[in-house]
């Protein structure tokens, strides 16, 4: 058993602001000389990299679907090892999702900070804390985004009920939120001002409140079966740029403890594909770099012959998108018969599960484009509550789905499908 200080920053909805605050949190922790590591909540890439740029460690999912309880308690309990603070980033509201932030909390006892849009609200803000909070969930403090004054986080402090900590404030200015497009927050690395961001609001949140450490919490270390060296001496090719970034550090960390030694390489930008035993084309952003993947002719040829060859592939939602023959009006790198067109709604959200013959594979759905194909899937996946989700389609050696596929959730079958045994 491991004993942490440790809280999870949640809110009454989404667009409250507490990815920022989540960051302002731990940086303002980190600066004070304590080592802060954080997690997110859910299936998400984008907040986890604001969050690694607030801590300077990479960001780790929770999320008792699809990375499970066993999962989150061994991770929580090696960055108890190594840390002084945990904070972990809720997703949408508090009680929303099955399961939820609040479910969250309680599996694994994490004492929840609110963050609350407090513009155009005054007593009500200590109300609607309390009411969240209820009598189940252990309170950390509430934080007051897009005050107006200072007199208005006094009021806002002094309508707190006694159990319920301050935890500091943040003005209404536009330099304390973040750019979104339509999968959520840019890229960390598209917001030049980010680190200036979060230092800012780091400063404001230490102006106006102590900020305490949050409540400490016991972590136990769950039974988890050692992961076998299934890739031993395999090699495996990772596409890693501003189109392709959507990792999950726990499959990377997975392919390694399997035996795997990664090597990454960039389809927008290299002529070249590394040499390697297997190809993994995660999700990410291929359509705003719809230019640059037509012109990339090398590396449409070198993904061709690598095909032709039998090397195994697995391509994700994005990656899947960038290897169609054409995605929205552009050419696409023409591995995998059929088109993709971006739609202006949401096609596919939520956690699902793939039966392969080694067994359950976990995943999430996340995307705003549809693909038009004469393949016939090899298979679908399932929904939370069973009904048909997306196809996972296999065309010679390459496995493709818009599914973002957990690894460490079946080690076994994530090893199959980088040696082309069909998991």
């Amino acid at each position: 058993m491991r004993r942490c200080p440790a809280l999870l920053v949640s809110a009454p909805a989404s667009g409250q602001g507490k990815t920022l605050l989540t960051a302002a949190l731990a940086r303002a922790w980190r600066n004070r000389g304590l080592r802060v590591r954080a997690f997110k909540c859910g299936p998400d890439f984008l907040d986890p990299m604001v969050l690694e740029t607030a801590t300077g460690y990479p960001v780790e999912n929770l999320d008792l679907s699809m990375c499970g309880e066993a999962d989150g308690r061994a991770r929580l309990h090696r960055a108890a090892q190594e840390a002084d603070v945990l904070v972990v980033e809720g997703v949408m509201g508090l009680y929303d999702g099955t399961p939820s932030s609040a479910n969250i909390a309680r599996t694994f006892n994490l004492p929840v900070a609110l963050a609350i849009d407090a513009s155009g609200m005054a007593q009500t803000f200590g109300r609607l804390a309390a009411g969240l909070l209820g009598s189940e969930l252990r309170p950390a403090g509430v934080i007051a985004n897009r005050v107006g004054s200072l007199g208005h986080a006094n009021l806002l402090r002094d309508s707190l009920p006694p159990g319920i900590p301050w935890l500091g404030a943040l003005p209404r200015e536009e330099n304390f939120a973040l750019p979104e497009r339509h999968l959520g927050l840019h890229r960390a690395a598209e917001i030049a001002d980010l680190d200036d961001r979060i230092e800012a609001a780091t400063q404001a949140l230490a102006s106006s409140g102590e900020l305490p450490l949050p409540p400490t919490v016991n972590f136990v270390a769950a039974d988890i079966r050692a992961t076998p060296s299934l890739l031993a001496g395999k090699t495996i090719a990772v596409a890693c740029d501003e189109a392709f970034c959507f990792i999950y550090p726990a499959n990377l960390a997975c392919l390694q403890d399997m035996g795997a030694e990664l090597v990454f390489f960039s389809p927008l930008h290299d002529q070249e594909l590394p040499a390697a035993d297997a190809y993994w084309l995660p999700g990410g952003y291929p359509e705003l770099h719809l230019d640059a993947i037509a012109a990339n002719g090398a590396i449409r040829t070198e993904l061709h012959t690598a095909l032709t060859a039998g090397k195994p592939m697995l391509a994700e939602c994005g990656g899947m998108m960038a290897l169609a023959s054409r995605l929205d009006d552009a050419s696409g790198f023409d591995l995998l018969p059929g088109s993709v067109r971006m739609q202006t709604r949401l096609q596919g959200l939520g956690v699902q599960f793939a039966q392969f013959p080694r067994g359950r594979l976990h995943a999430h759905t996340f995307h705003y484009s549809s693909f038009d194909t004469a393949l016939t899937p090899l298979l679908h996946a399932a929904s939370q509550r069973g009904k048909p989700g997306e196809a996972v389609y296999r065309h010679g050696s390459l496995t493709a789905s818009y599914l973002h596929w957990y690894f460490p959730s079946n080690p076994a079958a994530t090893a199959a499908l980088f040696l082309g045994e069909g998991a």
